[in-house]
């Protein structure tokens, strides 16, 4: 939510943003879930995976802000997630040889639903803090949902992964540029920049937050 002089003036997020999210989840999820040739899934395994991908995210925050899924709310979300989970799983032969092009769409759909899921928590009147985590939670929740139904371990958790740290830079940017009174359109572009190339170049480099490791007495 923007202040000018005072006066908060809610924004909304498009239609065709939020379902590009969608469909870049529902892509990147099935195309994921296709690869693995230990654990053959049948087709409406994979449209499962696809659709839990590509919706979670967006499930997840609006549970979070005691809304009613926006999912549930129209005809759109659901079929156009299943169409990109269809096409993922038909591509999966592409997308496997070009193992960059998963990672790329999948750190596009960390930023794109950290952009939206910050922006409409913070439309709803949410302070920044609560705003941010939220967005956090929307850019993560795919890939949590994933994993879990993959009985996988959770990717946000594998040290080097910077799932959730790309996605909290992206988000906590987009939301000091608002305050600074950048228009949304802008602030919700650099977020998505941001977690993108954050997430890239973790994988690229082997970035990682220090891996857990019990304390100890130092002996003298």
């Amino acid at each position: 939510m923007r202040e000018n002089s005072g006066v908060a003036t809610p924004f909304i997020i498009p239609l065709w943003a939020d379902l590009a999210a969608v469909a870049v989840g529902g892509v990147q999820g099935a195309a994921f879930a296709a690869g693995f040739r230990d654990r053959r899934l049948d087709l409406l395994g994979v449209a499962i995976i696809g659709v839990a991908s590509g919706l979670g995210g967006g499930l997840l925050r609006d549970l979070f802000m005691s809304e009613t899924p926006v999912a549930l709310q129209t005809n759109w979300y659901l079929p156009t997630a299943v169409a990109a989970a269809l096409v993922g799983m038909l591509l999966q032969q592409v997308f496997r040889r070009l193992d960059g092009l998963v990672t790329a769409l999948d750190a596009l759909t960390i930023g794109l639903f950290g952009a939206i899921g910050t922006s409409k928590a913070l439309a709803a009147g949410l302070p920044v803090v609560p705003a941010v985590f939220v967005g956090v939670v929307s850019a993560v929740g795919g890939s949590v949902l994933r994993d879990l139904l993959l009985n996988l371990p959770i990717a946000l958790m594998h040290v080097g992964s910077l799932y959730a740290v790309a996605a909290g830079a992206g988000t906590v940017v987009l939301a000091v540029f608002l305050r600074f009174g950048m228009p949304i359109e802008g602030a919700a572009a650099v977020c998505v920049v941001v977690t993108v190339l954050i997430r890239l170049l973790a994988v690229r480099f082997g970035w990682s937050l220090p891996e857990q490791r019990p304390l100890r007495r130092r002996r003298g």
